[in-house]
């Protein structure tokens, strides 16, 4: 049998760059240092207004092609994260297939979740190779949050980013994914919820749980989900690390969703974690949904090769209410490989 073993990742992120500086010239009674020590965040990437999840997931794939020895034709799957996708029809996909010249031979389909979809995407792509239905597979994630947040709208313009990846995900001999874990709680899909862009109208809709204070199409409930977050995640750890047959103090390095500075250090706190095995790399490009942990992988590759050969355990967790967790071993050597 063969298993999917997590390859090369390249990152794209919009040229736009939005820091606290500008928020606090152009929201002078927004506190900025405040909102940045919650936060974590200084900048953020912002696609640009005829940019969207398909430009991004191209960019993305060719650079990853353009970076990495890796013929278009080896390619005979892809499977693409997001939840701002240029149309509702047809698969975005498709569009980027297409646009890649990838084989009409290629599967392509799209799923839609939010910061727990890299950790989804990494066990459709092993389910895949363990079938025999793909040996190489391409997974992206996309978003464009900022397509959907109301310029004043201080809660969430100041955490979400936009951003794309593109991995290879290989069949190998060795098993290094794996086991997952996930858990769904859709009593909580209010706590952050997109209106106003699909097929139910808005009278029909579900009912943020507090008023809405800003005209965004997006609505978050943040200190719901900080409580979703340190009931939920604890649990799936020792689950997983029972599951995977490995002690606490054996992982190296807890690769979690970026949510918030504020969220991975009351995570840390609640688990009890050594700080150092929690990495929070978003200060540049904010939260980017299912992006973060890939951007997070290859931030640590190209920092010192961190994460070659380390026993990882990769978190993801938010909207739905859905979370995901999977140890990994990395064997793909970046330094080696570049």
């Amino acid at each position: 049998m063969k298993y999917a073993t997590l390859g090369p990742i390249s990152v794209y992120l919009p040229e736009k760059c939005e820091t606290i500086e500008d928020l606090r010239v152009e929201h002078p009674e927004w506190d900025m240092d405040e909102i940045y020590a919650k936060t974590g965040v200084y900048s953020r990437c912002l696609s640009a207004p005829d940019e969207f999840v398909s430009d991004m997931a191209v960019k993305a794939s060719e650079r990853l092609f353009e970076e990495y020895p890796i013929p278009k034709e080896s390619v005979d799957f892809v499977l693409l994260c997001t939840q701002s996708p240029d149309y509702p029809i047809p698969t975005t996909a498709c569009l980027v297939q297409h646009r890649l010249g990838l084989s009409p031979k290629c599967g392509a389909l799209d799923f839609n979740l939010g910061c727990s979809g890299y950790v989804y995407g990494l066990s459709l792509a092993d389910g895949l190779i363990r079938s025999g239905v793909a040996q190489r597979i391409l997974l992206i994630t996309a978003e464009t949050y900022s397509k959907y947040i109301d310029s004043g709208d201080r809660s969430l313009r100041t955490i979400f980013g936009d951003a794309a990846t593109a991995s290879i995900i290989d069949a190998g001999d060795e098993q290094t994914i794996g086991p997952f874990l996930f858990g769904t709680d859709g009593e909580g899909a209010d706590t952050l919820i997109a209106y106003g862009r699909g097929i139910r109208p808005e009278a029909l809709s579900l009912k943020p749980r507090h008023r809405r204070r800003w005209a965004s199409n997006l609505y978050m409930d943040g200190a719901e989900l900080l409580r979703f977050t340190n009931s939920r995640i604890p649990p799936l750890v020792h689950e997983l690390l029972k599951k995977g047959g490995v002690l606490l103090e054996d992982v190296d390095l807890f690769l979690m969703h970026q949510a918030t500075r504020k969220m991975l250090e009351s995570l840390s706190v609640t688990m009890a974690l050594d700080p150092q095995k929690v990495p929070i790399l978003m200060e540049k490009c904010g939260n980017t949904v299912s992006n973060s942990i890939p951007i997070l992988i290859d931030i640590l590759r190209k920092n010192g090769n961190q994460t070659f050969e380390k026993q990882s355990m990769m978190i993801g967790f938010g909207v739905g209410l859905s979370w995901g967790g999977v140890l990994w071993r990395d064997v793909w050597n970046s330094c080696a490989e570049t």
